[in-house]
């Protein structure tokens, strides 16, 4: 893998690959469109039937833990995190991870990851669970070890379930449902009403 000098600066971090600038960044309302492309590019249109998904339609992502990854002006990378509760417990769910294509060899999926990682136990979050492939998310410390006794709205694979503990102890005993709890997204009959909310997916 070719290496990577990261330097950070305002919650950002510039990676730098033979003078050729990727940006970690927060995203930017602007980035909707460009994320969609890219989330479309990387998982198809099927994306929308994730069980994963179910988790996240209808809701914000966590508070300052949506990043993106920008080259030339571009946005090349998107990671989010989640607010869901794991059998009671508190934690955060990651995903999609997605990069570009053309990109993939740079080392930016390792950097995103790092990047959000570090941004989540730094806002002193405990825990943060994904469904994905276990030899690529080991290397962040992620196992089957601690999601064992939890569920997902619908079939998954039980060794995809990985959780990573960012506070040790934070997934003691988490046993039950995975299910959402992060800010709804207002609608704007909800921005005319606040008492009517809308329902996740």
């Amino acid at each position: 893998m070719t290496a990577l000098q990261t330097t950070a600066s305002n919650n950002s971090v510039a990676l730098t690959l033979a003078a050729t600038p990727f940006a970690i960044g927060a995203e930017r309302g602007s980035d909707a469109a460009a994320r969609e492309a890219l989330l479309d590019v990387c998982f198809g249109a099927s994306r929308h039937a994730r069980i994963c998904q179910r988790l996240r339609d209808g809701r914000l992502p966590a508070e300052g833990l949506a990043f993106a990854v920008r080259h030339q002006g571009r946005l090349v990378g998107t990671i989010r995190l989640w607010h869901v509760r794991a059998g009671g417990q508190a934690a955060l769910m990651l995903g999609p991870l997605a990069v570009d294509p053309s990109c993939r060899s740079f080392g930016i999926g390792a950097a995103l990851m790092d990047h959000a990682l570090a941004a989540a136990k730094a806002r002193g979050h405990g825990a943060v669970i994904l469904l994905g492939d276990a030899p690529y998310y080991a290397r962040f410390g992620f196992s089957a070890a601690t999601t064992g006794g939890l569920s997902l709205p619908g079939p998954f694979e039980r060794d995809r379930l990985l959780g990573l503990e960012l506070r040790e102890g934070a997934l003691d005993g988490a046993c039950g449902m995975i299910v959402p709890t992060g800010a709804l997204v207002a609608t704007d009959r909800a921005k005319r009403s606040p008492r009517s909310l809308p329902h996740a997916a």
